[in-house]
C-alpha cells in the first residue's frame, strides 16, 4: 500500500512533464493532401508547441469575427421592429443584449488570453454558440404563427456554418458544429412547418454543401499551417528544432516551472540544459565530404533522440551543435544523461553514404537552468563549459558553476 501511494506521485509528476513537449518527428514531411488526414482530423497527435502557435492564430480569428458579430447584430433591432408586433419585440430585444453581452464578454476573455489555450478554443466555440443559442431562443419564446414574420433570422445557421472555414478548426471539431448547426436548421423547419417539404428539404442541402466546403477549408488551412509550422520550426536536415524553436521552448519551460512551483506536493521541478559538439566536425567534412559530414549529424541527432525521454527536447543549435533540455531533471542527473550520451557516441559506429565507417565523439557542456533567468545566460554558460571540455581534450562532459554561484 505505501509501495503503491509512493508511486501515485511519481507517475502524477511523470505525465505533467509529458504534457510541457512533444519530440520532433525525425522524417516526418506534413504537406497540404490527404496524408495529413490524421494531422487534420484532430489535435491529438499535435505538439504542445504548435498547440500555442494553432491557439495565437486561432485567437486572431476570434477577435476580428467577435467584433464583426458584436457591431452588427443590434443594427438587426431596426428590420425586427418593423416586421414584429410591439408586444414581441421585446423578446429579440432582450435575446440580442444577451446576444451582445456575451459576444463583448468572448471579446475580452480571448484579447486576455494570450497564452491560454483552452480558454482560447473555449472563446472559439461561444462565437459560435452564441448566435446559435440566441436563434434557438427566438424559436422558442416566440409564436409559431410569428416566425414566418422573421426576416434575416433563418440565415443564422448558414452563416455560422460558412464561419467554421474561417476558423483553423480540426475536422473533427468542425464536423460536429456543423451537425449542431443542422440540429437547429431541423428544429426551425419543425417550427415554421417547412420540415420535409420541398423548400426544407433545399436547405438542408445547401446546409450540407456548405459544411463539406468548410470542413475542406479546414483541412486544407490547418494542414498548410503545420507544414509552415514545421518549416518555421524544425531544421531540415535533421528534424530536430532550429534554435528560434528552441529559445522559444526554453521561456515556456521556465514559465511552466514558475506556474506549477508550490502548486502540489511536487514542488519546483528543476530543469537542466546540455550544449553537444561533434569533435572535430571539420575533419570529417574535409575527409570524407560534406554529404558523409550531413549524414553523421543525421545520425548524431537520431542517438540523442534515442538517449533522451518523451518530456525532453532535443534542437539543433548551429552548424554540429546539438541542445538537449532535462526536463525534471538535476545538474547531478543531467550528467549522468551526458556522459551515457558521450559513452554511446563514442561506441556507435556512425558511416558515411558509402557504408564507410566514421570515428565520432561528442563533448558535452551541462548547466541548471534557473526559473528566473534569461534563457540566454544558461545556453552562454553550458557553452562555456563545453569549450573548457574541448580545451581540456574533448571526447568529455563538464559541468559549469551553477547560476547561484556564478
Amino acid at each position: 500500500m505505501l509501495l503503491s501511494k509512493s508511486r501515485e506521485p511519481r507517475e502524477f509528476h511523470s505525465r505533467r512533464l509529458d504534457a510541457l513537449a512533444e519530440p520532433p518527428e525525425v522524417g516526418h514531411e506534413l504537406f497540404v493532401g490527404l496524408s495529413v488526414l490524421r494531422d487534420t482530423l484532430s489535435s491529438r497527435h499535435h505538439s504542445r508547441d504548435f498547440a500555442f502557435a494553432h491557439a495565437r492564430y486561432l485567437r486572431s480569428r476570434v477577435l476580428a469575427l467577435a467584433l464583426i458579430f458584436a457591431l452588427l447584430s443590434p443594427l438587426w433591432i431596426v428590420v425586427d421592429a418593423l416586421v414584429l408586433p410591439s408586444e414581441l419585440l421585446y423578446l429579440t430585444l432582450a435575446g440580442r443584449v444577451g446576444l451582445l453581452l456575451g459576444l463583448v464578454a468572448v471579446l475580452v476573455l480571448a484579447y486576455c488570453s494570450r497564452e491560454r489555450i483552452w480558454r482560447i478554443r473555449f472563446c472559439a466555440g461561444m462565437l459560435l454558440a452564441l448566435p446559435a443559442g440566441f436563434y434557438l431562443f427566438v424559436l422558442v419564446m416566440l409564436p409559431a404563427e410569428q416566425l414566418r414574420n422573421l426576416v434575416g433570422y433563418g440565415f443564422i445557421p448558414f452563416l455560422l456554418v460558412a464561419a467554421l472555414s474561417v476558423f483553423p478548426f480540426t475536422l473533427i471539431e468542425s464536423l460536429a458544429a456543423g451537425l449542431a448547426m443542422l440540429g437547429l436548421l431541423a428544429f426551425s423547419q419543425l417550427n415554421d412547418g417547412s420540415w420535409m417539404s420541398g423548400r426544407g428539404l433545399e436547405s438542408v442541402w445547401l446546409l450540407s454543401s456548405l459544411l463539406l466546403v468548410s470542413l475542406a477549408a479546414n483541412h486544407f488551412q490547418l494542414s498548410l499551417l503545420l507544414r509552415l509550422y514545421r518549416q518555421a520550426t524544425h531544421d531540415p536536415l535533421t528534424g530536430l528544432y532550429n534554435r528560434g524553436a528552441l529559445e522559444v521552448h526554453l521561456e515556456k519551460v521556465q514559465a511552466w516551472q514558475r506556474d506549477i512551483e508550490g502548486q502540489d506536493s511536487l514542488g519546483s521541478v528543476p530543469c537542466s540544459l546540455l550544449l553537444a559538439d561533434l569533435d572535430h566536425f571539420k575533419r570529417i567534412n574535409d575527409s570524407y565530404g560534406h554529404s558523409a559530414g550531413d549524414s553523421v549529424l543525421c545520425q548524431f541527432a537520431e542517438l540523442l533522440e534515442h538517449q533522451t525521454r518523451r518530456h525532453d527536447c532535443v534542437a539543433r543549435y548551429g552548424g554540429e551543435e546539438f541542445v538537449i533540455i532535462l526536463v525534471g531533471s538535476g545538474q547531478a542527473r543531467a550528467l549522468e544523461v551526458a556522459e551515457r550520451i558521450r559513452h554511446a557516441v563514442e561506441e556507435t559506429e556512425f558511416h558515411g553514404h558509402a557504408g564507410e565507417p566514421i570515428p565520432v565523439t561528442t563533448s558535452i557542456g551541462v548547466t541548471r537552468l534557473a526559473q528566473d533567468e534569461p534563457a540566454q545566460e544558461a545556453l552562454k554558460r553550458a557553452d562555456e563549459a563545453l569549450y573548457r571540455a574541448k580545451r581540456e581534450g574533448r571526447n568529455q562532459v563538464v559541468a559549469a558553476l551553477d547560476p547561484s554561484d556564478a
